[in-house]
């Protein structure tokens, strides 16, 4: 499933006096099957943007096309819950959302809102709730007796139970110590290639839109400011600085090890494995 963005515009509280604009002139596509990264600094207009994408709220001016749906500033739109079926939304903090008395009730809760039988409900708890690593054992427990990973997990497993298209992280990880976090991204991530979802990432993390977007989108003051694959991005960090990013850290170390030994590594490196494949390509495997 498609979505494309065009001139999107958006502003909080239209036509009062605490009018706010908060997106502008927004335009881009993100393909189906593929991991797009939004990027940007804290009020850039990244949480806006990511409301429009299954129809929380609705551009003010441009349009949304959602699939074969299309969302139009000042239009009627009838049915968005069938949107809201295919686009499923991770907020961040996650586990907060979770209301039910037990982790079954409260993973089957999405999938029977959107109409689906309380048996095929239960069969995609079971499902999903081994797919992002939790034991069945759980399913009876309460959510709240739960650890925090734990919460989080069951409320992703919520999201998934809807079998949504299109997967949209809002900042997944946030609050996780960096073994959790690689854990996190990595389970999204396979989910992603062997079901072939699209996912959106929203995220402050240079590191994660390096290692998994195939696009990364950079909003700056409500506005799309760049558009390009991480290597081509993260490969100009004096431009990144314009927009209050930074590189991930793998690419600082790597400025920090070309100055060092006063020569330029073939290309810009995303991940640590990269880079020493890159050393040991200049070097003829010396060490430093």
């Amino acid at each position: 499933m498609d979505i494309s963005l065009q001139q999107v515009e958006y502003r909080y509280a239209a036509g009062s006096p605490f009018e706010k604009k908060a997106i502008e002139n927004v335009s881009f596509t993100i393909p189906s099957g593929q991991c797009v990264a939004i990027i940007g600094h804290t009020g850039s207009g990244k949480s806006t943007l990511l409301l429009h994408l299954n129809a929380l709220l609705k551009p003010t001016s441009g349009s949304v096309k959602i699939g074969d749906r299309t969302v139009k500033a000042g239009r009627k739109e009838k049915d968005l819950k069938s949107i809201r079926q295919h686009v499923g939304i991770v907020f961040q903090f996650p586990e907060q959302q979770l209301f039910e008395e037990t982790v079954m009730k409260d993973i089957c809760y999405g999938p029977m809102n959107f109409g689906v039988s309380e048996e095929e409900a239960k069969r995609r708890a079971v499902y999903w709730l081994e797919q992002v690593g939790l034991p069945q054992s759980i399913m009876e427990e309460s959510p709240f007796d739960l650890s925090g990973g734990q919460m989080r997990r069951v409320a992703i497993a919520g999201v998934l139970a809807m079998e949504p298209e299109v997967l949209v992280l809002d900042e997944p990880t946030a609050g996780l110590d960096p073994r959790g976090r690689k854990e996190m991204m990595d389970m999204f991530y396979r989910l992603h290639k062997e079901r072939g979802l699209t996912m959106i990432l929203v995220t402050h993390s240079m590191e994660d839109a390096a290692a998994y977007a195939d696009k990364v989108v950079v909003m700056h003051k409500g506005k799309k400011v760049y558009e390009a694959p991480p290597r081509e991005l993260f490969s100009d960090a004096d431009r990144l600085a314009e927009w209050d990013l930074g590189v991930p850290e793998v690419v600082r170390f790597q400025h920090m090890l070309e100055q060092k030994i006063g020569r330029t590594l073939p290309g810009i490196c995303l991940s640590i494995d990269e880079l020493v494949d890159a050393w040991n390509e200049l070097s003829g495997g010396r060490s430093l």
